[in-house]
């Protein structure tokens, strides 16, 4: 896809070689009946959006980032999940309860425990879903 596609809408970027971000990918751009997202294999280095805050690969990697239409905020994680509940119509009635007392903290390591854990959680095939070492 093109940066064209991508002008005015908010950029989520995920892991293209994992199984489940994969899948969590395809949800998500079906229950965007606005067309307000556009997803976009972190790993395309070469191709990522601008931004006004540096996009680090490693973090990527270990969560997914969204980076906001205006280029102008970055969210990773619980909190672009957060952001995308907002605009997905299916999910708008119910995004108001992600900011109840205890919910940001639950989802951060709900999230958080998924996105270490998701190479066991679904198959992974010739060495793909191993997640390089932090330097």
């Amino acid at each position: 896809m093109s940066a064209a596609e991508a002008e005015g809408k908010g950029v989520v970027l995920y892991d293209g070689r994992c199984p489940l971000c994969q899948r969590s990918a395809r949800s998500l751009r079906r229950l965007d009946w606005r067309r307000r997202l556009h997803f976009q294999d972190c790993r395309d280095a070469a191709n990522l959006p601008p931004s006004a805050v540096p996009l680090d690969a490693g973090r990527m990697l270990e969560e997914m980032h969204l980076v906001t239409p205006d280029r102008r905020r970055v969210y990773a994680g619980f909190a672009a999940f957060r952001w995308m509940a907002w605009r997905i119509p299916v999910l708008l009635p119910f995004a108001w309860l992600l900011y109840l007392p205890g919910v940001p903290w639950l989802g951060r390591r709900a999230y958080r425990w998924v996105a270490r854990n998701r190479y066991h959680l679904v198959p992974c095939h010739d060495g793909v879903c191993k997640l390089p070492r932090r330097q």
